[in-house]
């Protein structure tokens, strides 16, 4: 607010800064200590200032009151910046309406329901006035937790917890006769991948068993549609994790041409959505770096050259819901995840954010990379293969179809073998099903070449 300048907070000079440039005659002149951003729009719209301040050590505030008459104000209610401020990009519009259409007065199943994306899908779900939420999760305290949120911030609507396991066919057909969803969205995983990469045959089990049964279950019970929740990792698959993601969209996808080609319109809709990390989930690093900090470091960096798509849980669940809506069946929808950032570079911005200096106060150490994990994730939207939708920051990805019938069988062979914790069976035909499926710092490398003579033809 010009009107601002020169004023006094509790005897403390205002003075207004239009731009970086700025910042050194505030610094020099008027040794200020802090800069107040008015608003989130402020903050945003100017990240250059923000970073020019962090670097010469200005503490960065942020006030939610616009200060409307300023001669009358004697306190400011500002909270510390946070490193998901600075992070965050323009809001992303959705069509409320358009959403609205597709789960107002609906059973809607939310799988994973107790984790950081399901957990916040719910959240923007219930706003939407379903005819009942079913809430799936087989983590016990968690899913209560949900539960209980859910009933006091939305008490109109009507909640139902089902504690289950995804791999578990028979519990999982009882939560689906006794529910009976219109909507289900799949966000039940294992997503760690340096826990995955030693552990292929859970890994498996959950992510492609749950997925197949979960899939074949919708079609059973006329569920209208559902929407698998994958990752970025499942491009060009390093990791027993993206490649299990893969492996689930491959399977869902080729249940849903299957079923149009047979029974047409009015089948169940099948759709995949396609995202980077989230800020804030339990596999972020922000929670991680911000522990370190507290206690006075090392801040721990797998790589010096390690960048990640970032995007926070609201936002990538607003273009879950946004392609739901979208989708008519079968497409594989990347969300458009803005510049990557550098993880080194976000552990600066923290600790500075922290009021404390990189290099004097605590230290970045380099501890490389894990089992699995890429350097950089593929573009998601990868424009050689990509089509625009309707919505600038959703892109369709275009994918080879696959014939279910043939895929099948392979896929039972594989649950079996990872039911029998045959582990190098296991990888092997994980391998097989997805040829780009190339290991990266992992034992599992020997069997890229394996089979080659004999590459299963789908």
């Amino acid at each position: 607010a010009p009107e601002a300048d020169g004023k006094e907070i509790k005897e403390i000079p205002i003075r207004l800064i239009k731009e970086a440039a700025e910042v050194e005659t505030a610094l020099n002149v008027f040794q200020a200590s802090g800069v107040i951003f008015v608003g989130k729009d402020d903050l945003l719209g100017d990240k250059k200032l923000a970073d020019v301040c962090l670097e010469k050590g200005i503490e960065l505030m942020i006030s939610h009151d616009l200060f409307q008459s300023f001669h009358e104000y004697s306190g400011v209610a500002v909270d510390e910046v946070q490193i998901e401020d600075l992070m965050e990009r323009e809001e992303i519009s959705i069509d409320m309406e358009k959403i609205s259409g597709g789960i107002k007065g609906r059973v809607v199943m939310v799988t994973g329901a107790a984790g950081s994306i399901g957990s916040e899908l719910v959240r923007q779900l219930c706003r939407f006035s379903p005819r009942r939420i079913v809430l799936l999760d087989h983590a016990e305290t968690p899913l209560w937790l949900v539960r209980q949120e859910v009933e006091k911030s939305y008490p109109h609507v009507p909640v139902a917890t089902s504690i289950t396991n995804v791999c578990h066919r028979r519990q999982l057909e009882e939560s689906m006769k006794l529910y009976r969803p219109d909507v289900i969205f799949h966000a039940a995983a294992y997503k760690h991948v340096p826990l995955m990469e030693e552990n292929p045959c859970t890994a498996v089990v959950n992510n492609v068993k749950g997925a197949m049964h979960l899939a074949s279950l919708a079609v059973k019970y006329g569920v209208q549609r559902f929407v698998m929740v994958s990752t970025d990792k499942a491009v060009n698959p390093t990791s027993v994790m993206g490649a299990t993601k893969r492996l689930a969209e491959m399977y869902v996808q080729s249940l849903g041409e299957a079923l149009l080609k047979k029974s047409g319109k009015g089948a169940t809709v099948f759709i995949t959505t396609r995202f980077g990390n989230v800020l804030g989930s339990a596999g972020s690093v922000i929670p991680l770096f911000k522990e370190q900090i507290r206690k006075g470091g090392p801040v721990t960096v797998t790589h010096p050259e390690m960048i990640r798509y970032f995007m926070t849980i609201p936002e990538a669940c607003r273009l879950i819901l946004q392609a739901n809506a979208m989708g008519k069946g079968g497409e594989i929808f990347v969300f458009d995840m803005g510049e990557q950032v550098r993880i080194v570079e976000l552990a600066k911005k923290m600790i500075r954010l922290a009021g404390l200096s990189p290099l004097k106060d605590i230290r970045i150490v380099f501890t490389g990379l894990r089992p699995g994990e890429k350097l950089y994730e593929e573009l998601l939207a990868d424009y050689e293969h990509t089509l625009e939708t309707s919505h600038q920051r959703i892109r369709i990805f275009q994918t080879r179809k696959y014939d279910m019938s043939e895929l099948k069988e392979a896929f039972e062979e594989l649950v079996r073998h990872a039911e029998a914790h045959h582990l190098e069976d296991t990888i092997r035909a994980m391998k097989q099903l997805i040829p780009e499926y190339k290991s990266n710092n992992s034992p599992y490398a020997k069997y890229d070449y394996l089979d080659l003579k004999k590459p299963l033809t789908i």
